[in-house]
């Protein structure tokens, strides 16, 4: 094993670091590697610097706009949206019938469209689906690839071997060494039960494969369905699977994309909703209409007081700390360090929202 590794282009200490065990329960995933090796005859990519170690770069994602990717007329309109990220969508806005018209225009849009300061992403199909593969192979053509790739209803650890192993073979004629952000969406009780292992299977692969994770998206209809919840504005059906995406999302460092909002014309519903989501921890929330996206990207902005409290919480301490001073009166409030990174936080999102 070890020597067809090492042939392959996979260093023993890759090997090593994953013990025998890794091997024994990514057998599907090591086949593919070595045959994707083989047949191109080059070694092997390792594209992210280590497990875990996200980019220190912050790209604010406040409001993820979905657009219907056979819809070529708003397509061309993203950059009037203004939305932070906009999900050029191949899945369930798009008919089976419609699938490869989607396809052509999203390759096509992908060169044609300048996004402006929004960042674009594409979702593919489901693993499961059959459709994923084709979904990337079209993609990977367009000369302008998209920052980021929207996997959905993510269920289980095999499933993302699967897309890791076809996404590494996707890419391994790209010469341009593309890497992806990667937004897993949870759509189901199954995917909620497997949440943990799943994350921790998808930073262990993205080592070798051309993807990093970065955020965690919470889908509700797919899930309140799964479950036989009946949805409700108050959405408190949802309560319990919401503050575990949280939860699971700031455990592995990820952005944290709360559910869509289905009636786009209720903007007093969003309000309420976006508002409660970033109390709960949420950093964005999914959009599925144009006049979305400003309600939500203000209920996920930092408000010009929060900025003024959090800059002077962090001269406070900082002045406190050249007094030899743990904890500290703040604003009649006692500061300790969680605090502190509660002020840093908002600062952070404050700064990346004006670049």
């Amino acid at each position: 094993m070890m020597s067809l590794m090492m042939s392959a282009g996979i260093s023993r200490s890759w090997f090593i670091s994953r013990s025998p065990s890794f091997c024994l329960r990514n057998v599907s995933l090591v086949r593919v590697l070595f045959q994707t090796s083989v047949r191109l005859s080059t070694p092997l990519r390792s594209y992210c610097s280590a497990p875990g170690q996200h980019s220190s770069i912050f790209r604010p994602r406040r409001a993820l706009l979905f657009v219907a990717g056979n819809d070529e007329r708003k397509i061309r309109k993203i950059p009037t949206f203004d939305a932070d990220c906009v999900v050029i969508d191949c899945e369930d806005a798009v008919a089976p019938s419609k699938k490869d018209e989607a396809r052509k225009t999203v390759t096509r849009m992908l060169d044609e469209v300048d996004f402006g300061r929004t960042e674009c992403a594409v979702r593919i199909n489901s693993v499961d689906s059959g459709l994923a593969d084709d979904d990337l192979l079209a993609i990977l053509q367009a000369k302008n690839l998209p920052s980021a790739i929207v996997l959905p209803k993510v269920e289980s650890v095999e499933e993302m071997q699967t897309f890791a192993a076809n996404l590494n073979t996707a890419v391994a004629e790209i010469e341009a060494n593309p890497t992806f952000d990667l937004f897993a969406i949870l759509e189901s009780a199954k995917g909620l039960m497997n949440l943990q292992p799943i994350l921790q299977e998808i930073v262990s692969l993205s080592d070798m494969s051309p993807f990093r994770l970065a955020a965690l998206v919470f889908g509700s209809e797919d899930f309140a369905a799964d479950i036989g919840a009946s949805r409700t504005s108050e959405a408190t059906e949802l309560l319990y699977a919401r503050q575990n995406v949280v939860l699971a999302a700031k455990a592995f460092g990820l952005q944290a994309i709360d559910y869509a909002s289905v009636d786009f014309k209720d903007t007093e519903s969003l309000k309420r909703q976006a508002k409660e989501g970033a109390r709960f921890g949420f950093t964005g929330k999914v959009a599925i209409h144009p006049l979305q996206v400003p309600i939500i990207q203000q209920a996920f902005s930092p408000s010009p007081e929060r900025v003024v409290w959090a800059r002077g919480l962090i001269q406070a301490f900082q002045q406190h700390q050249q007094e030899g001073k743990g904890s500290f009166e703040y604003k009649g409030k006692m500061i300790y360090k969680p605090g502190l990174l509660q002020a840093q936080s908002i600062l952070q999102m404050a700064e990346s929202v004006e670049l």
